[in-house]
């Protein structure tokens, strides 16, 4: 959205949007999706331009976000920073004076939350937190909207945003950017988030910017933290960044798999979920991710289509 064309907007962080906008995301998306699965031509971006830039490696994120804006009929360009001036040293606010001239919309998958931010103040266009040390604002974007589809719509596929209200979210593992998140999203949706994390490894409540807390609990037996859950949820012991810490996170996190006897305490229709890649035996077992509860695929899917309706909503505002 070039200057003049109306308020740009950013979404570095899950808490930049109020629930009617996720109200209006979850619904678009479920539109787009619908669409998409019927084969059905739809290009609202045509001649706009994505530039992704990737600090960090990744799968999903790539792939949902190039495959999504190509659907949309729009273009991408792919930056690293072995193949940009990001890597050699140009201080983010000239890259982002530069490149956000060049393209209508960016996406960022870096380190430090600050660096994203620096970027976005200096962006003239909107820039998308692709994941951060500190959230992964689409990652939840993609979860919520997978819980929505199996408990909160209605055979004409409308959304209920009202299936949100009161759940319970078991969040089992590190306290890290995926809890952080989860606890901005609880706040703002009505739901709450049961946290356990081995000792030395919480969440930091500043950090996750949380006002109310009330919207989480924390549990020191990840076994109690899944008690009554309609969701459990989890995510790899060492994230990127912190490969250093692998042997000694093993240890720490021997006691935090996600394994039958924690589902079996969470309701009985509850669901697993996990952002992947994942290590069976590790921050899960093989019979849970693999398992009938296990929603992993379509959470998968999902960020393509939740992030189809964001960069929709950031370049063309409220649509139907």
């Amino acid at each position: 959205m070039k200057p003049g064309q109306g308020l740009m907007r950013h979404y570095l962080q899950f808490k930049d949007f109020r629930a009617e906008e996720y109200a209006h995301l979850f619904d678009r998306a479920a539109i787009i999706k619908r669409r998409f699965k019927n084969y059905e031509r739809y290009q609202p971006l045509a001649d706009r331009t994505l530039a992704m830039i990737f600090e960090k490696a990744s799968t999903r994120t790539r792939v949902s976000f190039e495959a999504g804006m190509y659907q949309m009929g729009g273009s991408v360009v792919h930056l690293t920073t072995g193949d940009s001036q990001l890597g050699r040293a140009e201080p983010v606010e000239d890259s982002a004076r530069v490149i956000s001239r060049m393209v209508d919309i960016v996406m960022i998958r870096t380190f430090e939350q600050s660096k994203i931010e620096a970027f976005a103040a200096h962006s003239r266009v909107p820039v998308i937190n692709g994941l951060t040390n500190e959230y992964h604002p689409c990652q939840i974007l993609a979860d919520l909207f997978t819980f929505i589809e199996n408990r909160g719509m209605d055979r004409r596929g409308a959304i209920d945003m009202n299936c949100l209200k009161g759940r319970v979210v078991a969040w089992v593992g590190d306290g890290n950017n995926m809890a952080n998140t989860w606890l901005q999203a609880a706040e703002i949706l009505g739901f709450t988030v049961h946290v356990s994390t081995p000792s030395g490894y919480e969440v930091d409540p500043v950090v996750a910017g949380i006002k109310n807390p009330a919207c989480y609990r924390v549990f020191k037996d990840p076994r109690e933290a899944c008690d009554g859950a309609d969701l459990v949820t989890t995510d790899v012991w060492t994230s990127m960044g912190y490969e250093a810490e692998n042997e000694a996170r093993k240890a720490a996190f021997a006691d935090w798999c996600v394994d039958r006897d924690m589902m079996a305490r969470a309701k009985g229709d509850a669901l697993f979920m996990h952002c992947l890649p994942a290590h069976r035996g590790e921050e899960v077992a093989a019979d849970v991710i693999d398992g009938p509860q296990s929603v992993v695929w379509d959470e998968a899917e999902n960020r393509m289509h939740v992030q189809k309706a964001l960069m929709e909503y950031l370049l063309l505002g409220r649509i139907g």
